[in-house]
């Protein structure tokens, strides 16, 4: 079976120009891709599409060493703010600084002290007092005074040296936050990168594997063939089962001979670098096949059978979260192909994905009220395509073409999500934008 959605501008730019595929911005959406003219003419081979992905590892790993040199420099700025303490220059000075304020505090205090007991002396002289215990009382006093002044001064120099140091920290933390920031968003696309190069790949070698032109050609966009979800919650919970829906439906005016639903769901913890997909148990059943059964590793579910003009299935899905499951982010994949007898194929062009959290065990369950995506016209088709990117809302991913090997499958590089779910739809997102972008333009 092909698999081909999503990521064929992505694809054509990773092996032609990686490197603004690594400088991600809004700016470049409003170009037109280089490569574009280079995809129509001819097709990377799998030799190309491994450097592309070797070059984007590196590079991501490359932006994830930089990222965590940036968070240490900005660890050791925060002195007091963390129970070890900072390791800064600057950190330590301040935090000398407010230990010497607070000595000299606590030195005027007893300065201070020392004149009110030295004073309560000399009044308590008997009126038969000796000259020379006056005279003692006295000068116990006026010395008193004199290290109260000091310790005064002294305490005023040190509060000044103090607020100084800790200014100067405030500058240095803000700086070193400044610079994380930068190195944040530059791990984050070069992973976006890393997540197409990825799946390109593997892409690749599963159509590569299975014969091309097996089933008559390349396969073509259907945008009358919808999945839409209902029941999905925002927030799934450790150790609970969730019960939700998927509604096939042709509304072309051609009759399908085998119609597949592809479901694809990815989760990572709440750091986005440990993948949690092992503790999550994807099932459905169909009124064809009413027992529950397991999603296969290439997450298509073969229970929708045909589809008659007009005619829809739904597929009854259930998500089972092990009570083990650790708290983060997660992300599903929706879509739909089909296939007939004659050799012709196609499907949904695009892939809905929705955003959820993962809850620990024992929290509350999310929203599950059906949200309706926001629609906007394709370039070249009065229909309409799903987009947007709230959390339970789906955001259309994808190029012409059925579906990509966006799932666990074998043959398939998993996805590893960084900075939770929202990195991955951020990715999304970007493919969506430059495919949408090159069309408007052809």
């Amino acid at each position: 079976m092909k698999i081909r959605r999503v990521l064929a501008t992505a694809v054509a730019l990773a092996v032609t120009t990686p490197a603004a595929l690594l400088s991600v911005s809004p700016a470049y959406a409003d170009a037109k891709p280089a490569a574009q003219t280079q995809e129509k003419q001819s097709k990377p081979t799998i030799e190309e599409l491994e450097e592309a992905a070797a070059e984007a590892q590196k590079a991501y790993d490359k932006a994830a060493e930089a990222k965590a040199a940036g968070y240490a420099e900005l660890e050791k700025t925060l002195g007091d703010l963390t129970e070890a303490g900072g390791t800064h220059p600057l950190a330590v000075a301040s935090a000398a600084a407010k230990q010497a304020a607070k000595d000299a505090a606590a030195a005027k205090t007893a300065a201070d002290q020392a004149v009110t007991d030295a004073q309560a002396a000399l009044d308590a002289l008997p009126e038969d007092a000796t000259e020379e215990e006056k005279a003692a009382a006295t000068t116990a006093l006026s010395e008193a005074k004199t290290t109260a002044a000091t310790a005064a001064t002294t305490k005023t120099a040190a509060d000044t040296a103090a607020a100084e140091a800790g200014e100067k920290l405030t500058d240095a933390r803000i700086a070193a936050a400044r610079a994380y920031g930068v190195l944040d968003k530059a791990a984050e696309d070069a992973l976006a990168v890393k997540v197409a190069a990825d799946a390109a790949l593997a892409k690749a070698i599963k159509e590569a594997e299975e014969g091309e032109g097996e089933e008559g050609g390349d396969c073509e966009p259907e945008l009358d063939l919808t999945s839409k979800v209902t029941g999905l919650p925002d927030k799934l919970v450790a150790g609970t089962s969730t019960d939700f829906s998927l509604r096939v439906t042709n509304g072309s005016d051609q009759h399908m001979d085998k119609v597949l639903a592809f479901i694809s769901v990815h989760a990572t913890d709440t750091s986005g670098l440990k993948d949690t997909e092992k503790f999550f148990r994807l099932q459905w059943s169909t009124k064809s096949a009413p027992k529950w059964q397991n999603a296969e590793a290439d997450d298509y579910i073969d229970g929708v059978g045909a589809l008659k003009p007009g005619a829809h299935t739904d597929v009854k899905l259930r998500l089972t979260l092990d009570k083990a499951t650790p708290a983060g982010n997660g992300v599903a994949f929706f879509a739909a192909d089909f296939f007939n007898e004659d050799g012709s194929c196609g499907g949904a062009p695009d892939l809905d994905m929705y955003e959820f959290d993962v809850k620990a065990a024992g929290s509350k369950p999310g929203k599950t009220e059906d949200v309706k995506p926001s629609t906007t016209p394709r370039p070249g088709n009065t229909g309409t395509t799903p987009q947007g990117s709230a959390s339970g809302t789906p955001a259309s991913t994808g190029t012409n073409g059925s579906l990509a090997a966006t799932g666990s499958s074998s043959a398939t590089t998993p996805i590893a999500l960084a900075g939770g779910a929202a990195v991955l739809l951020g990715a999304a997102a970007v493919f969506v934008a430059r495919r949408r972008k090159t069309g408007s333009d052809a």
